[in-house]
């Protein structure tokens, strides 16, 4: 038997650092995906040092375990989480809920890798669907869809910053106060972009970036990137993306003209494992 995954990457459009304290988010699976096939005929185990390491945390048997991935790694697009949902759901199958699925990658990532995250990484990736944007209530732990508008037009724009996140976390260098503060404004700012025009959802952008500042995720040298882009003709709004410390800078844009060497990106499909005997 083979078992083959295959999981977007996660664009988060607004609800930063508000997944772990039951706030909510706006995000949507990238067309990039990361494919592990897993070959139940093999008799021992082989791939990955990583890899292997977690399959064995799931509970996996022996099997051949190969990744082919267009996630970036350390870029704030959850390549680490699309792993653990591709371990997770080639160790049980395709009976396994999306949700527990979810839950089983979350696990995965806190024992193996050490990254204490959150559940947006996971559930922006099983509950998304194509041409749709995925709310995600993190204190029901439930989500919705909404379809994408033709005028938010996203693009990524790499900081060139690799960023290690199991050795950075702002809740050990934040306040208390700068912290709940941060939560509350980015919830709010979750639920006021469901709604916004492009111009709206820009100021928001910004808005969330500098509150990221605030809580320490960011770096002066994402700062200045930032702060460069914002500047440009044609740029509603921009943010740093993900975890922090680096990676993408997520980007509205007028129109498909502007950072023209850079993709459209659209919303595509949620993860998915398949099973050939």
């Amino acid at each position: 038997m083979i078992r083959r995954a295959s999981i977007p990457g996660r664009i988060n459009i607004i609800g930063e650092h508000t997944d772990y304290a039951g706030g909510c988010s706006l995000a949507f699976a990238s067309p990039h995906r990361l494919i592990l096939e897993a070959d139940f005929n093999h008799p021992s185990f082989e791939g990955d040092e990583t890899v292997m390491a977690l399959w064995m945390e799931a509970g996996g048997p022996p099997a051949r375990l190969k990744i082919n991935s267009t996630i970036p790694i350390g870029k704030g697009m959850s390549s680490s989480a699309a792993l653990c949902l591709a371990i997770a759901l080639c160790v049980h199958g395709p009976t396994l809920k999306k949700q527990e699925a979810c839950i089983e990658a979350q696990r995965l990532e806190h024992a193996v890798l050490g990254t204490q995250c959150g559940l947006l990484d996971q559930m922006s990736m099983m509950h998304s669907q194509e041409g749709h944007y995925t709310f995600i209530d993190f204190s029901t732990r439930t989500t919705s869809s909404i379809p994408s508008s033709s005028s938010w037009m996203f693009k990524l724009v790499d900081s060139g910053i690799h960023r290690t996140l199991n050795t950075q976390d702002y809740r050990e260098t934040a306040t208390q106060e700068i912290k709940q503060q941060h939560v509350e404004n980015e919830n709010a700012r979750v639920h006021q972009a469901i709604d916004a025009n492009k111009e709206r959802l820009g100021q928001i952008l910004n808005e969330s970036h500098e509150s990221l500042r605030k809580i320490g995720v960011s770096t002066p040298e994402i700062d200045d990137q930032v702060y460069n882009i914002q500047k440009m003709n044609g740029v509603l709004g921009a943010r740093m993306m993900g975890g922090g410390f680096g990676g993408m800078i997520l980007v509205l844009v007028n129109n498909a003209e502007i950072l023209p060497e850079e993709e459209l990106l659209v919303p595509s499909s949620p993860g998915f494992v398949e099973e050939h005997l």
